[in-house]
């Protein structure tokens, strides 16, 4: 399975994808949160954080593009290893993908000023963080 977008991620634990998006990222929690059928969470014991202490530490910085990294390709180890997760996490992808307020990855984007002139002008795409203008 391939990782899931990194700014999904991103976008959806900052809050930026409104309420619907807030559903989604708690589901995606208790997902990653939820012991594995192959190897409950809890008894990894390896020293490396499990998919669920992924998602709490990317909630807590949403805007911190490592921790999103990490979590996206935690959740796609752990998919291949678990097919009733690879499940569920596909199911939840596709849900999440059809968020309008989510969407992410290279689009098209153009923006022109002409004529006269302007203040405070400022052209954005996928920001994740304040902005002060002040």
């Amino acid at each position: 399975m391939e990782p899931v977008a990194v700014d999904l991620l991103m976008a959806l634990a900052s809050g930026t994808a409104g309420a619907a998006g807030q559903n989604l990222w708690e589901r995606l929690r208790a997902l990653a949160q939820r012991p594995s059928a192959r190897q409950p969470d809890a008894a990894q014991g390896d020293g490396e954080p499990t998919v669920g202490e992924l998602a709490v530490a990317l909630d807590e910085d949403a805007s911190d593009e490592q921790r999103a990294a990490l979590l996206a390709e935690g959740l796609a180890l752990r998919a291949r290893q678990d097919p009733a997760f690879a499940e569920a996490l596909a199911l939840w992808r596709r849900e999440a993908e059809r968020l309008p307020a989510a969407s992410t990855g290279a689009g098209t984007q153009h923006q022109e000023i002409s004529g006269g002139t302007q203040h405070n002008v400022l052209f954005t795409r996928d920001v994740h963080g304040p902005i002060n203008l002040g």
